[in-house]
């Protein structure tokens, strides 16, 4: 069969199925809500070691910046495993609202699956601190861990605004930039993975480096603490829809798909919504 009739197969498919009623996706719901429990179980489990005076490595690495760097390689690669698992592959790892809204504003998810994966990465994020203390009790709710909160730094919110907005604008133009390309888009999820520890080892102490709403909420539920709360909702969405802005005015395509990692035999739902608009695409050199 040449490549044209396949493309007409597929297509004919989409079809029949948005023909026959809208379909929620729940299977990439609860994957989306998976990711972002696993990372936040990840990050609290991570926290403890490090930090939590009980543990031996404080004593044996006293540098905090040490520290720092060990809780980044830590939770890149975390996020490496998940956004390369076969529920990243399936959902797309977005596990954050933020990548997810900004998905939204170039065309490429469906408002109602970008509504179900919100909600579905604000309860992971709180079910993953949760399925963390039930794991480790008071060693989470520990002062040298406070449930794996972010809160602005010493510095204070300004600050802490400023430096959300950068690294939430230089993750999604990395994103934007590699995730549809023909050569590189299978990099995407390893690449983002890179600035997270990045982030980690020389932003958080100005914010707690969070660049995601979901994140920031799953912690402060447990801790009861909404310090600085509306920066973890404004600066990510605003640095990451300024990504995609500077994005389409250098006069780049919105792209193909959202998912990190679209190179894999998985479904993909935006691909079918994108079809369903009539303007499917491969991925395409950004």
């Amino acid at each position: 069969m040449s490549a044209a009739s396949t493309a007409s197969v597929e297509h004919a498919a989409v079809a029949t199925s948005t023909a026959a009623g809208p379909q929620r996706h729940w299977v990439e719901y609860g994957n989306e809500a998976m990711l972002l429990g696993l990372f936040m179980l990840s990050a609290c489990l991570f926290t403890v070691l490090l930090f939590h005076p009980a543990s031996p490595i404080p004593g044996l690495v006293p540098d905090p910046f040490v520290r720092r760097l060990l809780m980044g390689l830590a939770m890149g690669g975390t996020a490496v495993c998940l956004n390369y698992s076969g529920w990243g592959k399936r959902s797309g790892a977005h596990y954050n609202p933020a990548v997810t809204l900004t998905f939204l504003r170039l065309g490429r998810i469906a408002p109602r699956d970008a509504a179900g994966y919100v909600a579905a990465q604000f309860v992971g994020g709180a079910a993953g601190v949760l399925a963390a203390l039930l794991l480790a009790g008071s060693l989470v709710a520990d002062a040298s861990v406070r449930y794996a909160v972010t809160v602005p730094g010493p510095e204070g919110p300004v600050v802490a605004f400023g430096a959300e907005l950068l690294i939430s604008f230089v993750l999604m133009t990395v994103v934007l930039r590699l995730a549809n390309h023909p050569r590189l888009g299978r990099l995407t999820g390893l690449c983002a993975a890179l600035l997270v520890a990045t982030f980690i080892t020389l932003e958080s102490p100005y914010s707690g480096m969070s660049m995601n709403p979901a994140r920031t909420v799953g912690s402060a539920v447990w801790a009861r603490d909404w310090s600085g709360l509306w920066i973890y909702f404004a600066a990510p969405l605003l640095g990451m829809l300024g990504a995609a802005q500077l994005h389409l005015r250098r006069g780049r395509e919105p792209g193909a798909c959202a998912k990190l990692h679209h190179q894999n035999t998985a479904r993909c739902i935006f691909c079918e919504y994108r079809a369903t608009q009539g303007t499917s695409r491969g991925p395409a050199a950004l």
